[in-house]
Formats: C-alpha cells, sequence, structure tokens
C-alpha cells in the first residue's frame, strides 16, 4: 500500500504548547500531560510557577522570547517524588589492572502541566 497522507480531525488538532527553562535544561510541555524534571524544592500536591518561557505556540501564532517571553507562565502540580533509572559508569584502564564502577540514580520530581498563560489569559 502506498503511504497516504495523513489530515487532522477535530480531536487531533494542535495543542498548545511550550518551551520552558528549568535546572538548566529546556522541555516541551503541553497542558494535561505529566513530565519528570529535576528535583524540585516543593511539596507533593503544591502548585508551582515557571516563569522561564522560551517559546509559545498557540493555535498559529507562535511568539519567541528575547531570551524569554513576557508575561507567560505555566503553571505545574508536583505529582510526586521520585529516583530515575540507574545508570552504571565503568571505567576500565586495560593493562593497569584499575578499574571502578560506579552506579547513579537522578532525584526526578514528576509534575502535571496544568496550564500554559500568557498576561494572565490560560491558552489551552
Amino acid at each position: 500500500m502506498a503511504d497516504q497522507p495523513t489530515t487532522k480531525t477535530k480531536e487531533q488538532k494542535e495543542l498548545p504548547y511550550a518551551i520552558v527553562e528549568s535546572s538548566g535544561q529546556q522541555f516541551w510541555l503541553q497542558p494535561n500531560r505529566y513530565y519528570d524534571i529535576d528535583r524540585i524544592q516543593a511539596k507533593v500536591d503544591e502548585k508551582i510557577s515557571i516563569d522561564n518561557v522560551l517559546l509559545l505556540k498557540a493555535g498559529k501564532k507562535v511568539t519567541v522570547g528575547k531570551p524569554y517571553v513576557k508575561g507567560a507562565s505555566v503553571e505545574l502540580k508536583v505529582l510526586s517524588h521520585k529516583r530515575g533509572t540507574k545508570v552504571i559508569v565503568y571505567k576500565m584502564r586495560p593493562k593497569k589492572k584499575t578499574r571502578s564502577k560506579n552506579g547513579h540514580r537522578q532525584e526526578l520530581t514528576r509534575v502535571l502541566v496544568e496550564s500554559i498563560s500568557l498576561d494572565g489569559k490560560v491558552i489551552n
């Protein structure tokens, strides 16, 4: 079968999204989805706001910040604190009988994106 072009239905319409900066990383966030980000000092069920929004897209309108979009914020709800998967770091120098094996688990916070807003107006 030949590849057929896909058309978007009403259910598949593009959701608004924001690209934010948190703990030195950039995240693509969409409303009503959860993400694992680096540990945030907040309690479970606490609501926090991220104001470091680099890009904002609502419908066909795209707003790019210089470096941040003024008046834009993303509201997050902390769902849980957890630890990531274990990463094994193994170093060996051949012919020297030198070996070291270390493990690391990143501390993470699972957050739910409740809303994305621009100038106090929610764009969901």
